[in-house]
């Protein structure tokens, strides 16, 4: 398996950051316009979730499908801190809506299996971020 990596770039223009991974997608982040951005594209804040809520759909549908559950939808509804920020850490809110045809131990499942994502996982477990200078600009001055 290839090592997903993503490229941001920020220009000229405040606080949009054009965004590419090594699949070859292209798009933008962005702030919004009251935080000084232009709302080009979703917020670090909302590209956390929708990773998050992404890897959640496809990891309840993979998991249905292979057993054979009448799963039709699902539907991922987060928010990040919605009481506010937290005195230590940060607060994500989910909420799973499974559609189909599935009686309770099948859905109690379901749900015991959207913790098991493969982001929720990362997102719950020790991360470390190594950073490194990668070519410099020798004529900037700090």
């Amino acid at each position: 398996m290839a090592v997903s990596t993503v490229r941001a770039s920020i220009g000229a223009t405040p606080y949009t950051v054009e965004l590419n991974d090594n699949h070859g997608h292209h798009w933008l982040g962005d702030e919004p316009e009251d935080l000084g951005g232009a709302n080009a594209g979703p917020a670090p804040e909302q590209q956390l979730l929708a990773s998050l809520g992404s890897c959640t759909a496809v990891t309840l549908m993979m998991y249905a499908q292979r057993k054979q559950w009448l799963l039709t939808q699902v539907h991922v509804e987060l928010a990040f801190n919605p009481d506010g920020k937290p005195a230590s850490g940060s607060d994500i809110h989910r909420s799973i809506q499974l559609v189909g045809q599935l009686d309770g131990e099948q859905r109690a499942r379901l749900l015991q299996i959207a913790d098991a994502c493969p982001i929720h996982k990362v997102l719950t477990g020790e991360i470390r971020i190594a950073t490194v200078s990668a070519h410099d600009d020798p004529g900037a001055s700090a």
